[in-house]
């Protein structure tokens, strides 16, 4: 199932896609529009059902995209609704790093691709491919991961990390 709703936020829509079965499998957003989100919905499915996650994109309206939206928001903690994701083809390794960096980064912090490594005994390079394949955006705050030389890069486009930063309130990496 796909819940999908536009909201609006510092003055632009946000569409938020959230595919589910019992709990979330699969979230996706656009800045750009109903068609962009629609090719990142497509783009998600994809990937989910190489992972072995069986996707029905039936809409059904649920809670899901507006509890995306106040985590977005800062109504609600990405820590709180962790319980909500069904980690459906996620790898040990991958939930390993998606929950830790979910309980300890919070809104408004960044951490650099190697500080996250360290903190999990591993390389920004394996951090780095962990980012690329959340499929948690906003949630997995994947876009709180940076190099320590600049703001790194995101999926589906750079602007939509700085946005998301801005959000949170991040000035020093999003200028």
């Amino acid at each position: 199932m796909i819940s999908i709703e536009k909201f609006e936020i510092f003055g632009r829509e946000i569409w938020i896609a959230v595919v589910f079965e019992e709990k979330i499998d699969g979230i996706t957003f656009s800045l750009d529009g109903y068609k962009h989100l629609m090719e990142r919905t497509n783009s998600l499915k994809a990937f989910l059902e190489r992972r072995k996650v069986s996707v029905n994109l039936v809409e059904e309206k649920t809670d899901y995209p507006k509890i995306v939206y106040n985590v977005l928001i800062g109504r609600i903690e990405n820590e709180d609704v962790l319980e909500f994701l069904s980690f459906r083809g996620v790898t040990p390794f991958e939930r390993k790093v998606y929950e830790i960096l979910t309980k300890k980064i919070k809104r408004g912090s960044v951490i650099t691709y190697g500080e996250l490594a360290r903190m999990l005994s591993t390389s920004p390079r394996a951090i780095g491919n962990a980012m690329q394949r959340n499929p948690y955006p906003i949630i997995i705050p994947c876009h709180r991961v940076v190099l320590k030389s600049g703001l790194g890069n995101y999926t589906p486009k750079r602007e939509y990390k700085q946005f998301l930063l801005e959000v949170e309130g991040v000035k020093g990496w999003t200028s």
